[in-house]
């Protein structure tokens, strides 16, 4: 009996699955119909069909050998639905993760996989079956070897299916289909020729060739005429139609078994992230219909949790760890805000799979032993001696300082090293255990009590939540110092113990130095503004005939688009849209409208800046704010800040610029900013080269007058010179003409011409930025001045993504080097004066430096700042900031 082997046309496939299926989605939103029939088809392998042999053939990106021969080939496809793009990587992904075979070559198409295997198969004496309804695969049918299966009807196409449909025989298709063409892939036949005709024509005389030898003989002169008249496309058209028969081979044949180990099963864990369970679950109880291997069931390893309520027993346990260890560490406390949480125990761990954890101030009935704090301060300052490692050192090294007076020391942030391994990754403890180890950790919601803190949680229990945390501390960054062996990330871990780790104190310091809030200021402001919202409340109602709640998107869209009668915008699933883009295109439909966006501001201010702000600087003694720098916020390195957000106070607003008021340096201080000037244009000259840029940087001269003057001519240069400076930004954050028009207000056309110029002035810019975008494509990452990373998954991205990613490989390399050079900056500071009383360190504002300076230490200390920032790395062109004093935040400006 002949063994089997099925080929399965992925794309093609997947395309009907994806049309088939309703529109499924899992909790997070993501499409899932697609993927749940291609599991459906996975799991029903031996049940709808048999088989010795499965491959999955697929098509290779970019042109095939027929857009040589015809260049308009497939070149009016419409566009494929942004869902079905989105799941397409992921079923290719599975398919290899499941341990299934792909078949791929540049050039070729899978129908011409799909031949070449069908082709060779046949020789090998082998039955095959390809699992597609495309007619373009019809010429491959043979019924005694080769047939078509249709996963969807599940039905058999042979010859007589063939014959029944079209009239005609499989080895005459590629004839039929030369002369009828394809519409869909844009194959031109011979125009005007229809089914009918071509079914005639090839009953009538077999072949192509035949039907032009015997052209004089054609009866029907309509007929004669077309055939004349479309002569060439029609041989062109076979050339396209006929399949390639020597782009693969199956020489190996064991590589295409089915796999042994249950490939649903395999990826369960992935299946579930999608909500898929039910096929899991089905999996599970029916197996699947051709025989695996019984997996081995996971043998789950014994971690032991000591706790140590004993001081004699926790100094034992530290006496004995030898010098030199790697020690896990972490901290159980009150609240998630290290500034107003108490300590409430430790863990550490040192063994492979053992850890401890010493409670401090555990508080309820029935407490049992506990360490106290002054033994708990000299069992950490034992600990210091070791190489300490956390997940998160920020929050643990101010819980230490601030509740035991301890300095404590790191040798290694997990959170960090996630950040710097794949900074769009989640970098939480949980996510990276589980994805490295597939351990779940025990969930802080199940060990503490809703309304209750960890110092209420019992003291066994919370040794086993908080032993877990230290021990897979310790595992994880293990597990990290294997993956920064390999040789594209050896210069990540160097960047981490160089600068990073050392970046953690600087950014702990910024936050506890706090800066000064003017309480009265914004007590004025507020009350200001809250008037102005009323006011500006009365008259929306006025103009609206009736009053509402104005922060209501539903009830605000019924008083537009109905009440008002205004054009409708766009829709949503729940009504009208009244988002910010809408209501600026309505500006001028109604009188109403620039009132809602006056009052939005106003709310926005109120609501996110003027009161939080107020109940901080009450609530803080010495009225000073302190908010969190997130070092691991941004995917391109920049710090980002919240509780509360200080890099996102609004510039050009007037209320935005008398809150900046508000922030004040304390008695006998002024307020200093330091800018780095144009960095990321500099960075640009540093990188490009451009001869014209980096003579205008050499220079000193103004650079967006030089391109004004470039683009513009000397005499349109100094009224053209915000334009040119648009274009020298916007180029940066991949601005195309569409855009740049909008923020100019000029046509996209004229933007286009202004685009043009400046590349045709900086000949070698527009070649590097594409030199950027094409190293990121063919090699997944961009790397910045220090060579951090960013990571992009160009193979899981749809259209829209890639060309998103594209953008940002572009604005990862000058935003992040401009945080490069910032971060070494900020830490050479931080070196000279972190214990000089005279000088504090107080926000850092992308570019800017902010600090806080004795009057009478202004211009020695300012001289020495500016010295360090415009020398901490040697670029190809000078480095260059602006220093401005002032009495606050505002003056700076």
């Amino acid at each position: 009996m002949k063994k089997t082997i099925t080929v399965i046309d992925t794309f093609g496939f997947l395309f009907r699955s994806y049309y088939a299926l309703p529109p499924l989605k899992s909790k997070t939103g993501f499409p899932t119909g697609l993927l749940t029939g291609f599991m459906n088809f996975v799991s029903n392998i031996g049940k709808d069909f048999q088989t010795d042999y499965l491959v999955f053939a697929l098509d290779a990106k970019g042109d095939t050998f027929r857009s040589e021969i015809y260049p308009e080939y497939k070149s009016h496809r419409p566009d494929v639905p942004q869902d079905l793009l989105a799941q397409l990587p992921v079923a290719i992904d599975w398919i290899e993760k499941m341990g299934f075979k792909t078949a791929i070559r540049t050039g070729f198409e899978a129908d011409d996989i799909i031949a070449s295997i069908a082709h060779d198969a046949k020789q090998k004496d082998l039955e095959v079956r390809i699992v597609s309804h495309d007619k373009d695969l019809y010429q491959l049918i043979e019924d005694d070897s080769i047939y078509l299966f249709d996963p969807i009807k599940k039905v058999v196409i042979n010859e007589e299916n063939c014959y029944s449909k079209y009239g005609v025989r499989p080895n005459q298709f590629t004839d039929y289909q030369s002369l009828l063409g394809d519409s869909a892939d844009n194959v031109p036949g011979v125009k005007g020729v229809g089914a009918k005709t071509a079914e005639a024509l090839i009953k009538e005389y077999g072949t192509l060739d035949n039907i032009y030898a015997n052209l004089e003989n054609i009866e029907k002169k309509r007929w004669k005429t077309l055939l004349t008249d479309g002569k060439e496309m029609a041989f062109v058209s076979k050339q396209l139609v006929t399949l390639s028969q020597d782009c693969h081979c199956i020489d190996n044949l064991e590589e295409f078994n089915l796999p042994e180990e249950n490939p649903i099963l395999k990826i369960a864990h992935i299946l579930d992230e999608y909500d898929m369970n039910r096929i899991i679950d089905r999996v599970n109880k029916n197996g699947l219909n051709y025989k695996t291997k019984i997996p081995e069931p996971k043998v789950k390893e014994n971690y032991e949790y000591v706790l140590l309520d004993n001081e004699d027993k926790l100094f034992e346990v530290i006496n004995s760890i030898p010098k030199d260890t790697i020690v896990a560490f972490d901290t159980e406390t009150t609240d998630v805000d290290a500034k107003n949480a108490k300590i409430v125990g430790f863990s550490f761990a040192y063994e492979t799979n053992k850890a401890y954890y010493v409670p401090i101030s555990h508080f309820y009935l029935g407490v049992g032993e506990q360490i106290s704090l002054e033994a708990s301060k000299k069992a950490i300052e034992k600990l210091n001696d070791f190489k300490l490692v956390l997940q998160n050192y920020k929050y643990d090294y101010v819980i230490v300082k601030e509740n035991l007076g301890i300095q404590l020391s790191l040798y290694a942030d997990t959170m960090i090293l996630s950040w710097l391994l794949n900074t769009a990754e989640k970098i939480g403890l949980d996510y990276q255990v589980d994805k490295y180890f597939d351990h779940k950790m025990i969930a802080y919601k199940d060990v503490v009590k809703k309304g209750e803190n960890f110092s209420n949680v019992n003291i066994n229990e919370a040794c086993n939540y908080a032993a877990e945390d230290a021990l897979m501390t310790l595992k994880l960054f293990n597990k990290q110092l294997e993956l920064f062996k390999d040789e594209e990330n050896t210069e990540l871990l160097d960047i981490a113990f160089k600068y990073e780790f050392d970046f953690i104190k600087v950014l702990a310091n910024m936050e506890d130095n706090g800066i000064k809030i003017d309480s009265d200021v914004l007590k004025e402001l507020k009350e200001k503004n809250s008037i102005h919202i009323n006011e500006l409340t009365i008259k929306i109602y006025e103009l609206a005939g009736t009053e509402f709640n104005i922060n209501s998107p539903k009830q605000l869209g019924v008083i537009l688009f109905e009440t008002l009668e205004l054009p409708v915008i766009k829709k949503t699933k729940s009504g009208y849209s009244t988002n910010e883009v809408v209501l600026h295109k309505l500006e001028d439909q109604h009188a109403i409208v620039p009132l809602l966006l006056e009052y939005r501001e106003a709310y926005k201010l109120q609501s996110t800046y003027l009161e939080p702000l107020f109940k901080l600087a009450l609530e803080n003694k010495d009225s000073k704010i302190h908010t969190s720098f997130l070092h691991t916020g941004t995917a391109t390195g920049r710090l980002s800040s919240k509780n509360p957000n200080l890099q996102n106070i609004p510039v050009r607003s007037k209320v935005g610029k008398q809150i900046r008021k508000a922030f004040i340096p304390q008695d006998g201080y002024k307020l200093v900013g330091i800018d780095y000037s144009q960095i990321e244009l500099r960075l640009l000259a540093h990188f490009s080269e451009d001869e014209a840029l980096v003579e205008a940087f050499s220079h000193n001269l103004d650079i967006h007058r030089q391109t004004a003057v470039k683009i513009f001519g000397e005499e349109e240069a100094d009224a053209k010179r915000s334009i040119a400076k648009s274009i020298n930004f916007g180029l940066l954050y991949g601005m195309g003409s569409k855009k740049l028009g909008d923020t100019l207000g000029i046509p996209s056309k004229e933007a286009k011409v202004y685009i043009e110029s400046y590349f045709e002035a900086f000949k070698d810019v527009k070649d590097y930025l594409k030199s950027i975008e094409d190293f990121a494509y063919e090699n997944g990452f961009v790397e910045t001045l220090v060579k951090r990373k960013r990571l992009f998954d160009f193979n899981s991205a749809n259209g829209m993504q890639k060309a998103a990613y594209l953008r940002e490989s572009v604005n990862t390399l000058f935003q992040g080097s401009a945080a490069d050079l910032i971060k070494l900056s900020m830490l050479e500071i931080f070196k000279k004066y972190e214990s000089n009383e005279d000088i504090r360190m107080l926000l850092q504002i992308h570019d800017e430096l902010i600090f806080e300076i004795k009057e009478e230490k202004i211009e020695k200390i300012t001289s020495d700042l500016e010295q360090i920032m415009e020398n901490i790395y040697k670029l190809k062109i000078p480095l260059k900031v602006s220093v401005c004093v002032g009495e606050s935040w505002q003056d700076l400006k």
